[in-house]
């Protein structure tokens, strides 16, 4: 009997075209182990692309996403997915012999104008038909469910329901929704589980580049190596990552020594103002800068980091957000993320949310008198009675 590892790699010897999606949220740990499959398959000789859903008006998503562009194919990352399948216009010629073919675009209609030498063609001549999709294989990494990953499946729902699918992940609340389910819930990270993947199937050392890759993921996800969950084993992986040249200096300065004095002064004042609501289940700052809710909106304030600390320090909180008056707007801004299991979006589904499951944004019609009693109790009341 094939082992996991086994049935994958089978897969993708008699795939074509692969395509490798993630998280829409565009944690590290998901983009850096995506980055670094794509770069091995691409290694290996097979045609591979490599997508994640980023609206423009996801503030946070962006943000996320612009931490990790000192990573390598960074640029090759598709934000949707085009050209999945061709429709097709089938013309019988055996009864007449093409001299030229123009098209013309007419309102909503494309005419195409075919100018037969020979013979003549009549209705029956003609049929149409839709060609397969694009790939023959999909990896999800780093994804509980189809829907974190956004308008990547949202909008071709088929695709991934037609096509064989391989899902690739550490926590515990996957839904295990692959073809194949490659799962290990006694390691840290994704980009672990990659690096063990392709050491199953190739002897051969990896590049500096898939290597530097691998590292990103491990690093961001253990917080630099400071998460209570940290392992031997994932320690020992880093170890041997280093050895093949990846540049932990590089995703250091990267990740954890560029940040801008003003930021630094605004995470502090964010965790200076930590209050906790219903046992610890939710956990919120007010800011009150006008500056530091215009860098938050804008997505200029990366909060991600201050929300993983939150949530490993609070691991009761189901809910984390940032709020403040908007200062263009009346209304509260409202920066949210939930736990697992949770839903941001469905929080805020009544105020016009941006963003995904796991983070999203809002302006509350509230005064900042009311806000709490009208938004956070209105919260309360939805964990008590599970409706989230």
């Amino acid at each position: 009997m094939l082992t996991l590892e086994q049935q994958i790699f089978k897969q993708i010897d008699k795939s074509e075209n692969i395509l490798i999606v993630f998280n829409a949220d565009w944690n590290g740990d998901a983009v850096a182990s995506a980055l670094g499959l794509f770069l091995y398959l691409k290694k290996i000789g097979k045609k591979t692309e490599i997508a994640a859903h980023l609206a423009e008006d996801d503030a946070a998503a962006n943000k996320a996403a612009a931490a990790w562009r000192f990573l390598p194919a960074f640029e090759k990352i598709q934000s949707s997915l085009k050209n999945l399948r061709k429709f097709i216009v089938s013309l019988d010629i055996s009864q007449a012999t093409i001299n030229q073919i123009k098209y013309t675009v007419d309102g909503h209609k494309l005419n195409f104008i075919i100018s037969p030498e020979k013979g003549w063609f009549t209705p029956e001549d003609i049929s149409t038909s839709s060609s397969g999709f694009k790939y023959d294989l999909i990896f999800v990494l780093d994804t509980p469910d189809f829907e974190s990953l956004g308008a990547i499946y949202d909008n071709n729902v088929e695709f991934f329901y037609k096509t064989t699918v391989i899902n690739i992940d550490h926590q515990a609340d996957n839904e295990e929704y692959g073809q194949i389910n490659y799962l290990d819930l006694n390691v840290v990270s994704t980009a672990e589980m990659v690096y063990n993947l392709i050491k199953q199937h190739s002897q051969e050392p990896l590049d500096e580049d898939i290597a530097t890759c691998l590292l990103a993921g491990i690093i961001s996800k253990t917080k630099n190596y400071k998460s209570a969950n940290l392992t031997p084993r994932t320690l020992l992986t880093s170890s041997k990552l280093i050895g093949l040249g990846a540049r932990r200096e590089e995703i250091i300065n990267q990740l954890y020594r560029s940040k801008p004095l003003a930021v630094l002064k605004s995470w502090g004042k964010i965790l200076n103002n930590l209050k906790t609501e219903d046992q610890g289940r939710i956990v919120w700052s007010w800011l009150e800068e006008k500056d530091e809710i215009s860098a938050l909106i804008n997505g200029q304030l990366d909060v991600q980091e201050i929300f993983e600390e939150i949530s490993a320090s609070v691991a009761e909180a189901k809910f984390i957000f940032i709020a403040g008056v908007h200062p263009q707007s009346e209304g509260i801004f409202i920066l949210i993320q939930a736990a697992k299991g949770f839903s941001s979006i469905e929080v805020l589904k009544n105020y016009s949310p941006a963003g995904n499951t796991r983070i999203a944004s809002a302006i509350l019609p509230f005064s900042r008198e009311e806000w709490q009693e009208k938004f956070i109790a209105a919260l309360k009341d939805k964990l008590d009675k599970n409706k989230i």
